[in-house]
């Protein structure tokens, strides 16, 4: 998520060389249905439905920022669920929620995930996280060539 334009696929590659994990390379792998998504569409179960009926293969994930969003985002049948900025309890106890369905979404933790957060966000029990900070918080790097000339 959060590529610099143009950087997308070099930041993806180094993700994946360091470790992670993409799980699309963009919106024509699977939807992200995001806020702005939502109310464009009047709703989380519209924006499901939607997104299903002009492309049931693709995989649906759609943000959620409470629990009334998370049920109406299990109602729509939506396949992996982006907690956006739940605190590690609620983290908690969405997984508690969904574990308890006989069809769950998966869900993924996101928003101000770093190297501090990201251990204790793991030990809830979600499926994904998030970690928009590997590409767009990225510094560049202060390089410089010399060359030492060896005469012989």
């Amino acid at each position: 998520r959060k590529t610099i334009p143009g950087m997308r696929f070099g930041q993806k590659y180094a993700v994946k060389t360091g470790g992670g994990r993409n799980h699309r390379f963009g919106l024509s792998d699977a939807f992200l249905i995001k806020e702005n998504h939502i109310m464009a569409c009047g709703g989380i179960e519209k924006a499901l439905f939607a997104a299903i009926k002009n492309h049931p293969d693709k995989r649906l994930e759609i943000e959620v920022e409470n629990f009334d969003e998370l049920q109406q985002a299990i109602k729509g049948k939506a396949q992996v669920v982006m907690l956006d900025n739940f605190n590690n309890s609620d983290l908690i106890k969405a997984v508690e929620l969904v574990n308890a369905l006989p069809e769950r979404p998966q869900l993924e933790a996101s928003g101000n995930v770093n190297i501090d957060t990201i251990s204790e966000i793991a030990k809830t029990g979600v499926d994904f996280i998030s970690v928009g900070a590997l590409t767009k918080d990225i510094k560049a790097l202060d390089l410089s060539m010399r060359i030492d000339l060896i005469e012989n």
